[in-house]
């Protein structure tokens, strides 16, 4: 084993887990302060019990070599011969790594479906949606067909950022806009919390591009420079929009442009170099926040923006990694900016739009079925009150 390598793909797994805090923080100060504790827990819930179901089932589902490039068999069910494939790093490194993707995949889904979801529906949710949606998606684009057929994804532009956001949508569509959305102001009650959980998020956003080759190398390198500037002239690139279309460059805009470009750039960070990381970030951070707009013109209640930046900023990423791949960078694929032709780009079309797909009819029937039976939704009483109370009989802040 090299111990280098082993000893930056544990590193970069601790990384990883430490964004799901890092996302609570980032969504907890922009809800109202009624219901931080219960955006705190859905996230921090996500820890415990997707973390259980990849121990149990999840691993061997993406990683089991059942030769169909659809769904992993149960070779690895319960952690069972994890060792086998020990290599260059330990078997067990590359499962931890991957467990944290795994539990803040589920976890971003929250941002849009803030200030209204039942505790315990939420946690069926996230349990069924892991098993049926995210470890199919995640087989396909890490191990699978997807993979197979030439799509690239680095470090999960596709299986989370993409995945992630078209479930918000279709989440939302299911259970509704919250009590007076589009009337009563509903602003952050702690952008300090935001801030702080962007600054966490950039940090672990590092192990969590970097770690993706799994070697302490060259091309980990190159993914943190990338990952670092794309963040950066996301930020930018909102900002600036933003100034020009409202007059002011706000906090929230450099929180929400920062994490646009390193959705957008996850895809990408092991297959660009150059300047094409602050070409892509740019990009996300402009276009995403012009995708706000799309909420408001369909009315849909996406709380925190979490199709705008996810969603959107996964296929900005996506799709521009079949123009700007290098082989200068990554030794195989090049994009339609340096000479590679069309069939990358068709590739990452044909893998966002299956992914897009797959989550939406899975999860809106998953969200269907829960609010049918146990209801997914608070009913107007205890939104009013808040879900700190009314979920979990506990207040954030005491007078």
């Amino acid at each position: 084993m090299d111990s280098g390598n082993t000893a930056w793909v544990l590193t970069s797994a601790a990384l990883v887990l430490f964004m799901t805090p890092g996302l609570a923080f980032f969504y907890g100060g922009m809800v109202r302060s009624k219901n931080v504790l219960a955006m705190l827990m859905q996230n921090f819930f996500a820890m415990g019990l997707v973390s259980t179901i990849w121990a149990l089932i999840g691993f061997s589902l993406v990683f089991g070599d059942s030769g169909n490039g659809w769904i992993g068999n149960l070779d690895f069910v319960l952690m069972k011969d994890v060792t086998s494939l020990d290599g260059d790093i330990p078997g067990f490194a590359f499962f931890a790594f991957q467990m944290m993707f795994a539990v803040i995949t589920p976890a971003l889904i929250t941002g849009a479906t803030a200030d209204r979801l039942k505790f315990g529906s939420y946690a069926v949710l996230i349990g069924v949606w892991s098993v049926l949606v995210y470890l199919p998606v995640a087989k396909w684009v890490f191990n699978g067909w997807l993979l197979d057929m030439g799509a690239l994804d680095f470090a999960g532009g596709t299986a989370i950022h993409i995945n992630a956001g078209v479930a918000a949508l279709a989440v939302i569509l299911v259970i509704g806009n919250r009590k007076g959305h589009g009337t009563t102001p509903m602003p952050p009650h702690n952008l300090p919390f935001t801030l702080l959980g962007t600054g966490i998020l950039w940090f672990g956003w590092i192990g969590f591009n970097a770690g993706s080759g799994l070697a302490a190398d060259g091309l980990a390198a190159q993914a943190v420079v990338n990952t670092h500037l794309a963040a950066a002239t996301g930020m930018l690139g909102w900002l600036l929009v933003e100034k020009l279309k409202g007059g002011h460059a706000t906090t929230l805009g450099a929180a929400s442009g920062a994490v646009a470009g390193l959705v957008a750039i996850t895809p990408c960070a092991g297959f660009v170099g150059g300047a094409s990381p602050l070409i892509i970030g740019t990009a996300a951070g402009v276009i995403c926040y012009l995708a706000l707009q799309i909420k408001e013109k369909m009315n849909w209640d996406d709380s925190l923006d979490v199709i705008a930046v996810h969603l959107i900023g996964g296929l900005v990423g996506t799709l521009l990694l079949g123009f700007f791949a290098d082989t200068a960078v990554n030794d195989e694929f090049d994009g339609l900016f340096y000479g590679g032709g069309l069939e990358l780009l068709k590739d990452q079309f044909v893998a966002a739009l299956a992914v897009g797909v797959f989550s939406f009819v899975m999860t809106y029937a998953i969200a269907k079925a829960i609010d049918s039976t146990m209801g997914l939704r608070v009913d107007e009483e205890s939104e009013d009150k808040g879900l700190d109370q009314t979920e979990h009989a506990e207040s954030a802040y005491t007078p």
